[in-house]
């Protein structure tokens, strides 16, 4: 009979599991990624994820809330990249929806506001059509709405035209 060399029995990958999640919120798919890796067969892994959920070790919507807030504040993404990247991780679109409710929508428009006004100004010596299309191209990559940020560069260029 073939054994892989990586396998742990399910209690041993629990511990680790405790530690794994308890040092850092984690979603389903991550948990679950590392348990393969430990060697476990599905319905071995299935129990242990029931397990860590009981424990309450593993919550995915704690996990969303707390990855919306923190990729916004911390590395200023816009909705559109948090959305994408919690659907990479196979996270519900329920739970993609109550993190989302950690944005407040006065501060992300801020945010995106001081991100094209900074960008902007990156950009002065660029021509006038390069200046807007990099500032546009640079917020989307962030994640930003198209018409949030074309918004924002219209006030940018009424405020810059009048002095």
């Amino acid at each position: 009979m073939f054994q892989r060399k990586n396998t742990a029995t399910p209690q041993q990958a629990f511990m680790k599991l405790k530690h794994y999640c308890s040092y850092q919120e984690r979603c389903h798919a991550d948990v679950k990624e590392k348990l393969y890796s430990l060697g476990l067969r599905k319905i071995e892994v299935e129990q242990l994820i029931a397990q860590l959920i009981d424990e309450n070790y593993l919550n995915e919507e704690r996990f969303a809330q707390l990855f919306v807030g923190g990729y916004f504040r911390q590395k200023k993404w816009g909705i559109n990249k948090i959305v994408y990247a919690l659907r990479q991780k196979k996270v519900s679109e329920y739970n993609i929806k109550k993190g989302l409710k950690e944005i407040n929508r006065d501060e992300y428009e801020a945010t995106a506001e001081k991100l094209v006004q900074t960008k902007w100004s990156l950009l002065k010596n660029e021509q006038y059509l390069n200046r807007e299309n990099k500032t546009m191209s640079y917020l989307l990559q962030k994640g930003y709405e198209p018409d949030l940020i074309a918004g924002i560069i219209k006030k940018i260029k009424s405020k810059t035209s009048l002095k």
